[in-house]
């Protein structure tokens, strides 16, 4: 099982190459516009509508994007940050710089030689594609996953280290199902018309990508179903989004020993071996039905079949760092998928690019720039302040009982709190970077961090790594480690304004906050102890309350609808429901205690401290989003869509009722009956 981390936000970017200037994007400087607001609905009616429907009518999805929100506008400001950085240090030369700046303008000048990249085609992909044509048995089938797993690219299953989840000390290998390139099982398996549509589109792409490598239009239109019927193959036996989301139905540990007995015709030595650790005794098999259908696959499918699959994989990967005409088809095909009308500048993609490569370095090159101490700080001090309302509330629950309630507040007490950026950066002495073709710096980054990774196996946690890159417009709980992490991307308008009143920085940051502290707490995070171990702390009585609860919250979100009959999967998004409403009940409950510490202010445009809360609440889940990339979101996104994460836990709340004098029968006002309280 992957490292479960409840983030506030995914994204959804399609990065493709063009030259063109990039200017940054304007950010919110009025901490609550009253341009945004729709004064033609009631915020008893829709508030989401009423908070943000201004905003919506004047930002459509620019061309190159799936989606445009508040996020997404930040994130844009951030890139255009990064850019500054890679630039200046890419053009400088300069012979004094550190060595993590000079591998930082290398890293970024390759992936910008779009001259290079022509000249090159298919070319640096070359070995990779001999040493597959080469295969001649099954164990040379296997031997090749590995070498591309080391390189990065998860054929045929995923592997790496994760930590224990019933040991939180120690870090073990952990085997999990893929292998798929489509969303999810449900793009291969499904009857309806429309993923009917996709599969057929996706047969188009593959041949395309065939033909790109020389084959002709026979052999590449084979190819493409030899792929499709093995991807099938691996998608029946995958587990849904949902049942990924129970970490107990996850978690299978067993020795060596055991997993040659589940898989018989499966070499592990030697793929444990070809990963650089023969020495791996331990071992987490996400899903063992998974991993008995690819031994079983390995031994019925024909072996030009794999081959077939195996080029597809490689080419997949590499092909957004190829020669235009493979980045022009891959992008041809995702737009399908996003609703993405144009490609990225070059730029832009590099940026994303070296940000996801050289993380660390690139991390702190933005934060000495961009992100001061006292913002960290500030940010700090929230967080405490939110801790401390958290605590308070737990201690006046009335659905739990005092035995449950010394566990849940022993593990509110033993959260880490990550703010800004990591305390440890990492070593890139090892990493060797050199000008040429981008590819090549690409797969020595992967497998500089494949070594790093599977490195761990066997040793202590190291409690001091982050998830997410500072640059990041995003944030996150980890149950395994208990901690909330803040990137320095987020700490900014709209989310957080050291200018703003404190309802607008309580609604905006204070929500966010609230809401990574909840994740500890959610249906999913509440199944770990303080320790981070996969635990019952629970009384029965207690247990059965709060999935009552949790069951209200289910259904809630299971009857709003998105897309003509396509409704939000309440059991997919409860998790980040559960965190919505608990972060924004104990957001609203910070606020109050501070107006009654510093007094009241006077109305601000017209609004109290209150209404102005919720404002900033519900615009930074305003957005607009292409319909292709709703339904992929629909489908594998544990997140729900704006327009409902902003109304559904404020229709649960008496307080926003009161603040915009709501009566019972209105739309924005749930009865008592169906209405959750949790946290």
């Amino acid at each position: 099982m992957r490292l479960v981390l409840r983030a506030l936000a995914l994204g959804f970017a399609i990065a493709t190459p063009m030259a063109a200037q990039m200017s940054a994007v304007p950010i919110q400087t009025t901490p609550l516009d009253p341009a945004n607001i729709d004064r033609s609905v009631s915020a008893c009616t829709d508030f989401y509508q009423f908070a943000n429907g201004g905003w919506v009518k004047r930002n459509p999805v620019p061309a190159a994007f799936s989606r445009w929100g508040s996020f997404d506008q930040l994130s844009e400001n951030n890139q255009s940050n990064l850019l500054t950085i890679l630039r200046r240090t890419a053009a400088s030369g300069n012979s004094q710089a550190s060595e993590d700046l000079r591998k930082l303008g290398i890293y970024y000048s390759s992936c910008m030689d779009s001259a290079g990249a022509e000249r090159a085609g298919a070319q640096p992909i070359a070995p990779y594609l001999a040493r597959i044509a080469a295969i001649r048995n099954r164990a040379q089938v296997e031997a090749e996953v590995a070498r591309l797993h080391a390189q990065g690219v998860s054929a045929l299953f995923g592997f790496g280290a994760q930590q224990d989840l019933k040991n939180s000390t120690s870090v073990i290998a952990g085997v999990r199902q893929g292998g798929l390139s489509l969303p999810d099982r449900d793009y291969y398996l499904n009857s309806d018309k429309r993923y009917a549509d996709i599969r057929a589109n996706y047969a188009d792409h593959l041949t395309k990508m065939f033909q790109l490598l020389g084959e002709n239009s026979a052999q590449s239109a084979a190819d493409a179903q030899r792929v499709i019927a093995i991807e099938t193959g691996l998608a029946r036996p995958a587990m849904t989004r949902v049942q990924l989301r129970d970490p107990n139905t996850n978690y299978h540990k067993m020795t060596v020993a055991e997993l040659a007995q589940l898989t018989p015709g499966f070499n592990w030595p030697s793929f444990f071996a070809g990963e650089g650790r023969r020495d791996i005794a331990t071992i987490n098999v996400q899903n063992p039905v998974f991993m008995r259908s690819v031994d079983s696959l390995l031994t019925s499918v024909p072996l030009d079949d794999w081959k077939a699959y195996l080029r597809w994989k490689l080419v997949d990967g590499a092909a957004p760092s190829l020669s235009s005409a493979f980045v022009n088809e891959d992008f041809r095909f995702s737009s399908t998928l996003s609703g993405a009308k144009e490609m990225l500048p070059r730029e832009k993609r590099c940026a994303r690019a070296t940000d996801n490569g050289l993380r660390d370095a690139l991390g702190q090159a933005y934060v000495a720039q961009y992100f001061t101490p006292q913002a960290k700080q500030r940010a700090l001090g929230m967080v405490r302040n939110l801790e401390s309302v958290f605590h308070d509330r737990l201690q006046t629950l009335g659905w739990m009982s005092d035995t449950t309630k010394v566990q849940a507040t022993g593990k509110l007490a033993s959260f880490t709190n990550k703010i800004g950026y990591p305390d440890k950066w990492r070593d890139y002495s090892t990493l060797n970077i050199k000008p040429g073709h981008f590819l090549n710096n690409q797969v020595a980054v992967r497998e500089y961090e494949g070594r790093r990774s599977l490195a761990k196996i066997g040793q202590p946690v190291d409690r001091t790594e982050w998830g997410m890159t500072p640059p990041t417009v995003n944030a996150y709980y980890n149950p395994s480690m208990n901690e909330i992490v803040f990137p320095a991307g987020i700490m900014q308008p709209p989310f957080f304004d050291p200018k703003a009143d404190d309802a607008v920085n309580y609604g905006g940051m204070g929500s966010v906050i609230g809401h990574e502290m909840t994740h500890g707490f959610d249906d999913q995070g509440s199944q770990f102890d303080a320790q981070g171990n996969l635990r019952n702390w629970w009384s029965a009585s207690d247990l059965e309350k709060f999935k009552r609860g949790t069951g209200l919250v289910s259904s809630q979100f299971d009857a709003y609808t998105v897309l003509d009959s396509v409704h939000v999967n309440g059991k997919l998004t409860l998790g980040e429901n559960i965190a919505d409403l608990g972060g924004l009940s104990i957001a609203y409950a910070a606020l109050e205690k501070a107006l009654t510490e510093k007094g009241r202010p006077p109305l601000i445009d017209g609004f109290t401290p209150e209404q102005r809360f919720f404002l900033a609440w519900a615009q930074i889940w305003r957005q607009n989003i292409t319909p292709e990339a709703q339904r992929v979101r629909i489908n594998t996104d544990s997140h729900s869509p704006g327009q409902w994460r902003a109304n559904g836990p404020v229709s649960n709340m008496p307080e926003f009722a009161a603040a915009f004098g709501c009566k019972p029968g209105d739309p924005m006002v749930r009865d008592e009956t169906v209405r959750p309280v949790i946290w």
